[in-house]
Parts: C-alpha cells; sequence; structure tokens
C-alpha cells in the first residue's frame, strides 16, 4: 500500500462539503456566466411555481438546467420533449445537492426558430378553435361608406392607402385609428385600436363599415405583433368586417388567417375596398343615357296618346246632339216598358180579384154551413145507432149478470154466513162457540149466534 505523507511545514487545509460547493459554484459562475449550449430538451417539467426544469443532452452526454418563471414567461414558444434547442445561461451547482446545472436565461428553437415555432404552435390554436373557418367569414362592402385604417401614422402603409383611394375614389372617408406596428406593446395597442373602432363606428358620420388593420413590410420580428393572439383576439371578435394588410405579397400572418379578408399589401387592401371611379363614371353615363332614351321614348309614346286623344275628341256641340238623340230614345224605351209593365200588373190584378171571388167569405160561409148540417145530420144518425146498440148490449150483459149472480142463488134457498167484520166464512173452522154471525138470505139478513161445532 503506498501512502503519500505532507511535506513537512505544508500545513494541511480541510474544506467542509458546504465550502466546496460554494467556491465550485463561484468557479463556474465567474468563468461560464454567458455561454450558449445546442441540445435535445428532455424530462421537462414545470410545477406550479412556474419554473421549468428539463435536460439537454446530446449524443454522449447531458446536463441538467433550470429557467425560473421570470425568464420563461417571455418565451414566444412552449419547449416540448424532443426539440432541438439553443440554450443561453450561465453554469452553476446547487449546493444542496452539489449538482451541476445551467441556469438557462433563453431559449431558441434551433430547428425552425423561435418565432416560426411560436407562430405555427398558435396558428394550430386557434384553428382548433375555429377562429380560420371560412363560415364565420363576412364579405367586406362593395362600395365602402367609410372606411377605418388601424395602423401607425407615420408608416408607409397609410400613405399607400390614401394614395390608392384618392386616385381610385377619393369620396370615401377614411378615419386612422392609430397604433404602433411594431416593438414592445405594439400587439396589445393594435387590438385597442380595433375595439375602439367598434366603439365608435356608428357614431362617426357616415357611419363606420369596414376596417383596413395592417403594416408595411419587415422581417418576421418586425410583423410579429400581427402574429399575437392578442391583435387575433381583436379581429375575431369585431362587429367591423376587418381587411388584413400585413407586410408584402408573400408575408403571411395570423391576423391573415383571421381577417374577413385578406390583402397582400396595404394598397392592395384600399384597391379591393375602392371601386374604381372611371367605371362607376362610365356606369353613369351609360345610366343617364338609358334614362334619356326611356324618357324620350315615353314622351313620344305620350305624344302619339295625345294625337289619338285629340283626333276622338268632337266638338260640344256635336256631342251634345249626340247625347240629345241617345235620351230621346231612352225615353221611348221607358214609356214602352212603363206601359209593358202597367199591363202586366192589370192582369196580375184581374187574377187576383178573381181568386178573392172565389174565397169570399160569404161563399165559404154558406157552403160550409151545408157542410155542417149535412155532418151533424150523420152525426144524429150515427149515434141514434150506436145509442141502440149500446143499449142491447148493456141488457144482454145485465140478463148475463143477474144470470150468475149470488143473489139469484139464494133465491133458490142458499145462504151467505159473515162474522161481525163482514167477512165471508166459508168453513166451520172459522167460527167459535158463543160467536155472533151474519146470515144474509134471499129476502134480507139475520144476526145468529154459534151454540154448538157439529163437526
Amino acid at each position: 500500500m503506498t501512502t503519500t505523507a505532507t511535506p513537512p511545514g505544508a500545513e494541511r487545509k480541510v474544506l467542509s462539503v458546504s465550502q466546496l460547493n460554494q467556491r465550485a459554484r463561484q468557479l463556474l459562475e465567474t468563468h461560464f456566466s454567458r455561454i450558449w449550449v445546442e441540445g435535445e430538451i428532455s424530462n421537462l417539467v414545470r410545477p406550479s411555481s412556474g419554473h421549468w426544469y428539463f435536460t439537454l443532452k446530446d449524443s454522449r452526454t447531458q446536463v441538467r438546467c433550470a429557467m425560473f418563471r421570470n425568464r420563461n414567461q417571455a418565451l414566444k414558444f412552449r419547449p416540448e420533449d424532443g426539440m432541438k434547442l439553443t440554450a443561453r445561461g450561465r453554469l452553476s451547482i446547487y449546493e444542496n445537492r452539489g449538482d451541476y446545472q445551467l441556469i438557462v436565461e433563453h431559449l431558441e428553437d434551433s430547428g425552425l426558430g423561435a418565432l416560426e415555432r411560436a407562430f405555427q404552435l398558435l396558428k394550430q390554436e386557434l384553428a382548433s378553435r375555429g377562429w380560420f373557418d371560412a363560415g364565420r367569414k363576412r364579405p367586406v362592402p362593395q362600395l365602402p361608406q367609410h372606411i377605418g385604417v388601424v395602423t401607425s401614422p407615420t408608416g408607409a402603409a397609410i400613405r399607400d392607402i390614401l394614395v390608392v383611394l384618392r386616385r381610385r375614389f377619393p369620396a370615401i372617408p377614411v378615419t386612422l385609428f392609430p397604433a404602433p406596428v411594431q416593438g414592445d406593446g405594439a400587439a396589445a395597442k393594435i387590438a385597442d385600436a380595433i375595439e375602439h373602432a367598434n366603439l365608435i363606428a356608428d357614431s362617426l358620420t357616415p357611419p363606420l363599415d369596414v376596417l383596413i388593420v395592417g403594416r408595411g413590410g419587415g422581417s418576421l420580428e418586425d410583423l410579429w405583433a400581427f402574429n399575437e393572439e392578442t391583435v387575433a383576439a381583436a379581429i375575431y371578435h369585431s362587429e367591423l368586417p376587418v381587411v388584413s394588410a400585413v407586410g408584402h405579397e408573400i408575408d403571411f400572418s395570423i391576423a391573415d388567417m383571421v381577417a374577413d379578408q385578406r390583402a397582400a399589401t396595404p394598397s392592395a387592401a384600399a384597391e379591393m375596398l375602392s371601386p374604381d371611379q372611371q367605371q362607376w363614371l362610365a356606369l353613369l353615363r351609360d345610366f343617364r343615357r338609358r334614362m334619356e332614351t326611356l324618357i324620350n321614348n315615353r314622351i313620344a309614346g305620350d305624344r302619339q296618346r295625345m294625337e289619338g286623344l285629340h283626333k276622338r275628341l268632337k266638338h260640344p256641340g256635336t256631342r251634345l246632339q249626340e247625347y240629345t238623340l241617345r235620351l230621346d230614345e231612352l225615353e221611348l224605351r221607358l214609356a214602352r216598358a212603363n206601359r209593358r209593365l202597367a199591363q202586366q200588373r192589370q192582369t196580375r190584378v184581374e187574377q187576383l180579384r178573381q181568386r178573392l171571388e172565389r174565397l169570399a167569405p160569404d161563399r165559404n160561409i154558406a157552403r160550409l154551413g151545408e157542410r155542417l148540417e149535412h155532418l151533424q145530420r150523420q152525426l144524429q144518425q150515427h149515434w141514434q145507432t150506436a145509442l141502440r146498440g149500446k143499449r142491447h148490449e148493456l141488457e144482454k150483459a145485465g140478463e148475463l149478470l143477474h144470470s150468475v149472480s149470488p143473489l139469484q142463488t139464494l133465491q133458490r134457498g142458499y145462504a151467505i154466513v159473515s162474522d161481525t167484520q163482514g167477512k165471508i166464512v166459508r168453513s166451520v173452522t172459522e167460527l167459535t162457540a158463543d160467536e155472533t154471525i151474519n146470515i144474509r138470505l134471499g129476502d134480507g139478513d139475520v144476526d145468529a149466534r154459534v151454540l154448538e161445532d157439529r163437526r
């Protein structure tokens, strides 16, 4: 076993673990205070604190990384495991565990680039919400009454728009809603300008009916305000139709996708919204010619009708003679009609008189009197005949009744016995000794007393 002895006179200095980690951290932070590292991200963790913890690796090794909340909030994209990133930061040691790590201050997407990655992520998000759907986009007016423009008051965009409108249709009024179009806070100012335009649209004269939102060309960084969700939301919720005109023809922004119409440039937006005044003047001239033709034709037709009416117009004396002849004719027809009507009425009166004579009361009374006498004689004959028949029937019934009468039986020596209540006694069993009874005979009745039961 080999040992190394401390040289004579050398003082051994022992460090605690905390001291070692502290000196190592100071050494790393001093010599690696601002470095760039490229690698693939993995093991990304986002706890509730808002800090991010992950690992950057290449094909051979890896390094732990931490990015605190105040730094990661400024990123324009959200990193995911597997992405190739470039990180800027400083090396340090987490003294409690002695872990070597990179404190990240800035991240860039090494593949598409940070801004391009943020653009694609927001595009996917807004597409999933339906903000780009063609069904929700509104048509822009063919002849706007009032155009609003949201752009920088000093930029080329507003000058280009005004030049085109002045050339094509200078009668359309334009209201500028100024807003910065690049730099920090530009997106919020653009969104505020869009909302303000919607708020006062109806109070303007004439009312605002369309908005142009845009700016001139530039780099992706210069145009970035129009790729912010704040501007996209303001366009999406705008009650006014929005034409997006951002950059040059090759530039395409989130604002272009959300807007109701996209114009390649601000000048193209002005062309889109303004009709060509020369075409309109030509159209008006054509309308004028057509109207003059219609009016002349109408005048000619009215003149022909007037001439025809003039030819048909007669002298009042001639018309009076015609009316006199017509009146005489009508008078004759009226006289004939009166005579015919009088004859018809006279014939009808004669018919009614004859009918009245037939229905005269004295004749009816005499005829009905004779009928009544005849009916009375018939009634008396029928009554007498019926009375004789009924009398004969009554006599025969009396004889028959007399032949079967109990009184007739009593005349032959029979008697009817009844008790004191008048009840007929039919059996000896109904009587008791010393009971009073009534005996009815053919010529009268007597009361008797029962002396003895001889059954």
